[in-house]
């Protein structure tokens, strides 16, 4: 195990630690393990918290700041954060209008979201919502979830959130918004090699020089099937048919295309890859209105990528063009 790394049971907490040194911006409470935009809570404003696993960075630490997060909740590595870190977070950004949790189909931060949520509400009053993503159509159920796993529509759900609560929007609206961009999103990913979590020190799986997995997970859960590795129109079109097939995506529509780098993966190929990605909805008649390319999930150093289309309309484009300004996401300020 080759890693910029001291302790491997230290690797959050310094981690955090670098963060608060690299972005005064934002308040980072190493004990609690929350990242809060510094001037939170907004008056007036639904808070946003969400939270999961570190090893996905910039996910979701990086998204904190105007237009998307009030609040991150970074749990150990590939770990649910746990019930009192969601609720320091809450509290951090509840300024009486409300708090909307966005959570990741997984069993861990289902139930640990769930709860916190439930002694929010009984202890303070305030009122909490919670939005499930679960956009990933590889497969049904894995080693994590009951249901679909929630991966690349989590960083467009929070941008487009976190622009309707920056209007001003109630709960129920930057709630409805969070709902419809899940319901109209599908992703996919393929690994191309394993990770490695620094407390075990060995990949978490194995795979041969020339395979690869299909509909992976982003902590290394098996995906649909292993095949031989292919050249990347291939992987593509293995990527796009059941994304493409599952909402439907259909003729005459309009999407935000993200291709995501699974952490090692460099842009070069992600930009070939989203080339690809391109000519496959140019032969279905799908336009690419808007666009994301580069590492916003990651799954430490695994390389590959995922791809997520997101059915766009009016109002879903303007609230993604809104200004934004976190240290991983930033436009229009």
């Amino acid at each position: 195990m080759k890693k910029l790394i001291n302790d491997p049971a230290e690797v959050v907490d310094a981690a955090l630690a670098g963060m608060a040194a690299a972005h005064p911006e934002l308040r980072v409470d190493v004990k609690q393990q929350i990242v809060v935009r510094a001037d939170a809570p907004v008056a007036g404003k639904v808070g946003l918290v969400s939270g999961g696993g570190s090893g996905h960075e910039p996910l979701h630490g990086g998204f904190v700041g105007l237009g998307m997060l009030d609040a991150a909740c970074p749990g150990e590595i590939f770990t649910s954060p746990v019930p009192d870190q969601i609720l320091a977070a809450t509290a951090a950004v509840d300024a009486g209008a409300g708090v909307l949790h966005i959570v990741k189909n997984y069993t861990g931060d289902v139930m640990n979201f769930d709860m916190a949520a439930e002694i929010a509400t009984a202890e303070t009053g305030t009122e909490v919502r919670s939005v499930v993503v679960n956009d990933d159509v590889a497969v049904q159920d894995s080693l994590y979830t009951a249901g679909r796993r929630g991966v690349g529509a989590t960083v467009i759900l929070e941008k487009m959130a976190g622009a309707a609560a920056e209007q001003g929007r109630p709960l129920a609206g930057v709630a409805e918004i969070a709902t419809r961009v899940n319901e109209q999103s599908r992703s996919m990913g393929v690994a191309l090699t394993s990770c490695t979590v620094p407390a075990v020190g060995h990949p978490t799986f194995e795979l041969g020089e020339d395979e690869m997995e299909i509909g992976i997970g982003i902590h290394g859960e098996p995906g649909r099937r292993r095949v031989p590795l292919a050249p990347a129109r291939e992987i593509a079109a293995m990527l796009m048919e059941p994304i493409l097939a599952d909402l439907p995506f259909a003729q005459g529509d309009r999407v935000l295309c993200f291709v995501n780098g699974m952490g090692g993966t460099p842009l070069l190929e992600l930009y070939l890859m989203f080339d690809e990605v391109a000519r496959i909805l140019h032969g279905h008649g799908v336009t690419i209105e808007r666009s994301l390319v580069g590492p916003y999930i990651t799954a430490l150093e695994m390389a590959g990528c995922s791809v997520t289309l997101t059915r766009l309309d009016e109002e879903l484009t303007t609230l993604w063009d809104a200004p934004v300004r976190t240290p991983a996401l930033r436009w229009g300020i």
